[in-house]
C-alpha cells in the first residue's frame, strides 16, 4: 500500500512556495533590513536577485511581498513580459497605489498631485489597458510626465508617487519578476526613475529578480547601475540545506528518508530547489512508507523526468524555432557546462559570426546566457539532458566544404 498522496507535503510548481524554505536566510535578512530601513526613512539599496531557472527567485519575491504587507508597505508587484512595455506593466498597480493613498483620510495635496501626474503619464504615452483606458476622474498635471519619453516621464511619475506615499507616512516597494525581459530603453528608464527617488530621499524601494545576464544588461542601460543596485546570486542549495528541504516536511508527517535516498536525490537534481521538490514529490507517491528508500527514489525518477519533460522543459522548448532548437541541441552535444560560439558553430558546420543573431535572440528569450566572455550556457538546469531525450536522432548538418 502506498502513502496517501493527499498528505504529500512537497510542492513542485512555478513559484509555488516549498514546505520548507531553506538556504535563503541571507537574502531574506537582506530583504528585512531593506524594508525596515525604508520604513524608517533611511537609505536602503535596492537589489536584483539573479539566478537560473528553478532556483526559487519567484518564491523569494512572493515572500518579499508578504513581508512588505506585514510592514504596511504599498506594493507594486509585476512580472515583466517580453511583449509588454514597462509603462504598460506599472501603470495599473501604481494607479491602485495612488487611489488607495487617496482613500486613507485627510485631503493631501501630494496625493492629488500624484494622481494628476499619473493622468499626464497615461495621456503622454497614449496608454490603454486592454480595451479600456485607465480612467481617472481628475485633471492631468500639464508639463509633468506628459512628453511621451519614458526617460523623462517615469522619473517624474516615480517622484510623484514617492512624495504621495511620504505625505501619507507610507512607503512603496516595487517588486518585479523576470526583469530580464525589459528592453534596454525600459530598463534604463527604470534605473533613472529609481535614481530620482534616491536623490529626493523618497521611501521607494525596488526588489526584483531575473536571469544572470541582468547584471550586464543593467550596466549597459546606465553606467551608474552598479552603484545603485546589489545583485545577490541565487544558486543550487548546499547539501545540508537540500537535505533539510526534503527531510523536514517528511518528518512532520512521521515519514523518514534514508541517507542513500537523499544521496540519490541530490546527485540527480544537483541541489536545484525546483527539482528537489519534483523528485521528493514523486518519491513520496511511489513509496509504501513510512520510510522513503533509495529504491523508491529510483522508481520515482522516471515519473519526475516525464513530468518535467511535459511541463517545465516543454513549455520552453515549444517557444523555439527549428533553427533555435538545432542551435541548442548542438550545445547539448558538447561536454561541459559552457560552450563557445566557435564550438557550437563547428558542430553545426557554419561560421561563428553567422550564429550571433540567433544567440542574441535566445538570450532575449531567456534560454541561454553568457556566464563568461565568449561562453554560453543554459539558463534552465538539466535542459541539455531534456534536449538529448527529445531529439535523440539529431545529428549535426552536413559540413560545408
Amino acid at each position: 500500500m502506498l502513502m496517501d498522496p493527499l498528505l504529500n507535503p512537497y510542492a513542485p510548481g512555478a513559484g509555488t512556495p516549498p514546505p520548507e524554505l531553506t538556504g535563503r536566510q541571507d537574502l531574506l535578512e537582506r530583504t528585512r533590513i531593506a524594508l525596515g530601513r525604508t520604513k524608517l526613512r533611511r537609505h536602503a539599496k535596492s537589489f536584483i536577485a539573479v539566478g537560473l531557472r528553478g532556483v526559487g527567485k519567484t518564491v523569494l519575491l512572493r515572500e518579499t511581498l508578504r513581508m512588505a504587507e506585514q510592514d504596511g508597505f504599498h506594493i507594486c508587484y509585476v512580472e515583466a513580459h517580453e511583449h509588454k512595455h514597462l509603462s504598460e506593466l506599472l501603470a495599473p498597480p501604481l494607479r491602485a497605489v495612488l487611489l488607495d493613498l487617496d482613500r486613507l483620510g485627510r485631503l493631501s495635496a501630494e496625493v492629488k498631485r500624484g494622481l494628476r501626474v499619473l493622468k499626464s503619464f497615461l495621456s503622454g504615452l497614449k496608454f490603454t489597458y486592454g480595451e479600456a483606458e485607465l480612467a481617472l476622474d481628475i485633471d492631468s498635471e500639464p508639463g509633468t510626465a506628459d512628453t511621451g519619453n519614458l526617460d523623462i516621464d517615469l522619473p517624474d511619475l516615480f517622484s510623484a508617487v514617492g512624495r504621495a506615499a511620504n505625505a501619507r507616512d507610507s512607503q512603496l516597494v516595487i517588486i518585479i519578476d523576470e526583469l530580464q525581459y525589459l528592453g534596454a530603453r525600459d530598463f534604463g528608464a527604470l534605473i533613472m526613475a529609481l535614481h530620482r527617488c534616491v536623490q529626493e530621499q523618497l521611501p521607494v524601494l525596488l526588489i526584483a529578480a531575473g536571469l544572470p545576464h541582468l547584471v550586464g544588461l543593467a550596466g549597459q542601460a546606465k553606467s551608474y547601475a552598479e552603484r545603485m543596485f546589489d545583485f545577490p546570486e541565487l544558486g543550487a542549495l548546499t547539501r545540508d540545506d537540500a537535505d533539510l528541504a526534503i527531510v523536514m516536511p517528511a518528518q512532520a508527517q512521521d515519514v523518514d528518508i534514508t541517507p542513500d535516498a537523499l544521496d540519490t536525490i541530490y546527485e540527480t537534481t544537483m541541489g536545484y530547489p525546483y527539482f528537489l521538490q519534483e523528485w521528493a514529490y514523486h518519491a513520496w507517491n511511489v513509496s509504501p512508507g513510512p520510510v522513503i528508500s533509495r529504491d523508491d527514489v529510483q522508481v520515482a525518477a522516471k515519473r519526475a523526468e516525464q513530468q518535467l519533460d511535459a511541463s517545465f522543459f516543454r513549455v520552453r522548448f515549444d517557444r523555439l524555432t527549428n533553427r533555435e532548437k538545432h542551435y541548442l541541441r548542438a550545445m547539448a552535444s558538447l561536454d561541459g557546462p559552457t560552450a563557445t560560439a566557435s564550438e557550437i558553430a563547428a558542430v553545426l558546420g557554419v561560421k561563428a559570426q553567422s550564429l550571433a543573431p540567433m544567440r542574441s535572440g535566445l538570450i532575449i528569450k531567456g534560454m541561454i546566457y553568457a556566464p563568461s566572455r565568449g561562453g554560453t550556457a543554459f539558463t534552465v538546469p538539466m535542459f541539455d539532458d531534456f534536449l538529448r531525450r527529445s531529439m535523440p536522432e539529431w545529428a549535426p548538418p552536413t559540413r560545408r566544404s
